[in-house]
């Protein structure tokens, strides 16, 4: 599946809820299921700095893609990570780095969380599109 494709697949499952109460409770629930975070992985270099919750991102190359491990001690941050990695995670730099986040404005994420939660949200995507085209430059 592209990265197009990802982002197409993610607003559609939105589009099932009815109302913004359903969707904070989809996206806390995909946080449930991220993959455990190592412990050893909490470092200054992985913490993203802009979010109101703790939250850290390492990456590593894994072949032509980069690999993405996500974490926070906020649940709907947690779900948030996973929707970032169900778009990001397992990509190559240049795809990460050519693709405009639509879902961002599709899915209504910017108008719907607090002020706070949009910053970490962009902070987030910030270091994704960092490490891509740092890759991308390599």
């Amino acid at each position: 599946m592209s990265i197009q494709e990802a982002q197409t697949e993610l607003i559609e499952e939105f589009d099932l809820f009815d109302n913004w109460m359903d969707r904070y409770q989809y996206i806390i629930d995909m946080g449930k299921q991220l993959p455990a975070f190592p412990e050893d992985m909490k470092t200054p270099e992985t913490k993203i700095d802009g979010c109101q919750s703790n939250v850290w991102i390492h990456h590593e190359r894994q072949g032509s893609a980069l690999h993405f491990d996500a974490t926070s001690d906020a649940a709907i941050v947690s779900g948030l990570i996973a929707v970032l990695m169900r778009i990001y995670n397992d990509r190559t730099p240049i795809e990460i780095a050519e693709t405009t986040p639509r879902f961002l404005e599709e899915l209504g994420l910017d108008k719907h969380l607090s002020p706070t939660r949009a910053n970490g949200l962009h902070a987030m995507l910030t270091r994704i599109y960092a490490v891509a085209e740092r890759e991308v430059a390599h």
